[in-house]
């Protein structure tokens, strides 16, 4: 019969890490749902302003069910939580889980404007909590398999990075515009895969369903590597769509969010010289295996594996900010029909 390991002893010694959910929509529903099934993790409660959503969340399942978040945290005591509640409420909320010393993932984006997420960091960083930030399609394996890639030069220098996410119009979101709600999605992975800040943006954009917020528009991120960022993104389009194209001199890269996959289209004449493409020619095309998981299952295991080893947030406020910082300057350039300066101070130290 074998003995157990150290290791395997240590690990049965471990308590799991008691969490919590605030917010119980769609989203928030998810969280719940994933973090009951978390090895190493134990869903103590969750809250809601709405009952309704609180008793479906909490039917047939041992943790209980509060509408205060009060309540839920003093009859808890969660030491991560995750905050999906509707972007105007994030600052209250995360603050209030901050000042009861709980770490928390707040979904994107990480406030209503970056002055509120700055506020958010800043009581993190006092209590000594961790703050994450939901952007979950770091998360997506299609999408850390072409990061893996670009990272070894597989591809060469990146010219542009393309986005295009569009659907039908979500009734749910009623407190922000598409650019707010869906941009930072593709902000937050363009940053990540070129490992670089966006300098200036342009947008244009369009309000076609009477919520007073934009539902449709296209911007471009310079950043200050030169690459090129476009997004497409709407709530008009009548089937759903989530891709990701990045160009580079030796080929093109294109990324399916939503099926997990990832391929290479080969620019056959690649024979850059000095850093300048010499000739594109059609090359074949290879379509990598993914692994496939469930991108929020992938995002809640890092966030409990920081808590229990106390390492940073793998998305963290400055990422946050930086995303929500460039989603306001298009907001602004779409308003001015101007380009735009990002602000300096969301620069990587």
């Amino acid at each position: 019969m074998r003995l157990p390991a150290f290791r395997d002893t240590l690990e049965e010694m471990k308590s799991p890490l008691r969490a919590a959910v605030i917010g119980l929509g769609s989203m928030g529903a998810n969280h719940a749902r994933v973090l009951s099934e978390l090895p190493g993790v134990a869903l103590v409660g969750v809250a809601d302003s709405d009952p309704e959503r609180v008793a479906k969340a909490t039917a047939n399942r041992a943790f209980p069910g509060f509408t205060g978040i009060a309540a839920l945290l003093a009859g808890t005591t969660p030491e991560m939580v995750s905050v999906v509640v509707p972007t105007g409420l994030h600052e209250t909320v995360a603050l209030q889980v901050i000042g009861a010393g709980a770490n928390v993932l707040v979904e994107k984006p990480i406030a209503a404007d970056v002055p509120a997420a700055a506020r958010i960091a800043a009581a993190a960083e006092a209590r000594g909590v961790a703050l994450m930030v939901g952007h979950i399609e770091r998360f997506n394996p299609a999408i850390r398999e072409l990061k893996a890639r670009l990272d070894a030069g597989q591809g060469g220098r990146v010219l542009q990075i393309r986005a295009r996410r569009v659907g039908p119009f979500p009734h749910r979101i009623r407190d922000v515009g598409v650019i707010h709600d869906l941009a930072p999605h593709d902000i937050d992975i363009m940053r990540y895969l070129l490992g670089d800040e966006v300098e200036r943006v342009y947008a244009e954009a369009q309000s076609h369903i009477a919520t007073g917020n934009e539902d449709l528009f296209a911007g471009m991120l310079h950043f200050r590597s030169g690459v090129l960022g476009l997004l497409d993104i709407n709530w008009l389009t009548p089937t759903k769509e989530r891709t990701l194209t990045v160009l580079c001199e030796k080929g093109m890269f294109v990324a399916d969010y939503a099926l997990q996959s990832l391929a290479f289209y080969e620019n056959y004449a690649a024979a850059a010289r000095e850093g300048l493409i010499a000739s594109v020619t059609e090359g074949p095309m290879t379509r990598y295996p993914i692994n496939n998981r469930e991108p929020l299952r992938v995002e809640l295991e890092a966030f409990r594996d920081a808590v229990a080893g106390g390492l940073p947030a793998p998305v963290d406020a400055r990422d946050g900010i930086a995303a929500l910082a460039v989603a306001e300057a298009l907001v602004a350039s779409a308003r001015a029909g101007t380009p735009v300066v990002v602000s300096e101070g969301v620069a990587p130290h």
